[in-house]
């Protein structure tokens, strides 16, 4: 049966859980609604791009399954519009008219298949399968550089200046030296900076400031700044 969402776009289904199949062929939209019903995935079903775009809980949705032609806009166009408006719902693509030329722009384009119809059941299972472990893991990814981005906010400007140093490879000693702190007073900023951002290890600690883009501050400034605590 196919699933439509709820009026006003509203929807249950937690983010990423949804496949969303975009076919103006209602029989075939219907038989593949079906399929991908019975194993398990939420479905909602449109008949356009338009549609999608008027109606679908655009946060839940995990992979697209969209026809490469389509009243309105095409398929291929469609991806260009969801690229501009910086969506990256995974895309599967599906034709009974695709050359070697649409493969490859809609390829260039991110999406995960192209699947020229009739396809076999589980070739299509499979690509919606890749599809949706492609976009868990982007949101797995999203959610972790919220939570880093979220940890650096709390720490205090100290901090994130010793944080800096640290992931250039500067010593406590040298550090100290830098900014114009005893290091003892160092060795604390680090130890809370370290805690709050939850890092285990230095090389943790950098690879979240590569994510964060942090950048060390200026060698050699005034060593007669004042020994702050």
């Amino acid at each position: 049966m196919i699933r439509t969402p709820a009026a006003g776009g509203a929807s249950v289904a937690p983010p990423g859980s949804l496949v969303c199949v975009v076919e103006d062929d209602a029989s075939f939209r219907a038989a593949l609604a079906s399929l991908l019903g019975s194993v398990g995935h939420k479905v909602a079903a449109f008949d356009s791009a338009a549609a999608f775009f008027r109606d679908a809980p655009q946060d839940s949705v995990g992979c697209l399954v969209i026809d490469i032609r389509l009243p309105g806009i095409s398929g291929l166009q469609f991806q260009e519009e969801l690229s501009r408006i910086g969506s990256t719902i995974p895309i599967v693509f599906m034709t009974g008219h695709g050359d070697v030329g649409m493969s490859v722009k809609a390829m260039k384009g991110g999406a995960v298949d192209f699947l020229e119809k009739p396809f076999r059941d589980q070739d299509m299972l499979d690509a919606v399968a890749a599809a949706m472990e492609r976009d868990r893991q982007r949101r797995d990814s999203d959610r972790a550089a919220l939570a880093v981005r979220s940890a650096f906010e709390t720490l205090t400007p100290r901090e994130k200046e010793v944080m800096a140093f640290v992931t250039a490879g500067l010593m406590n000693k040298q550090i100290a030296a830098e900014i114009g702190l005893s290091e003892i007073t160092v060795k604390i900023h680090r130890g809370h900076l370290m805690r709050k951002m939850a890092a285990r290890s230095v090389a943790e600690l950098v690879r979240m400031a590569d994510q964060l883009d942090v950048r060390s501050p200026p060698r050699n400034r005034d060593p007669r700044r004042a020994i702050e605590t």
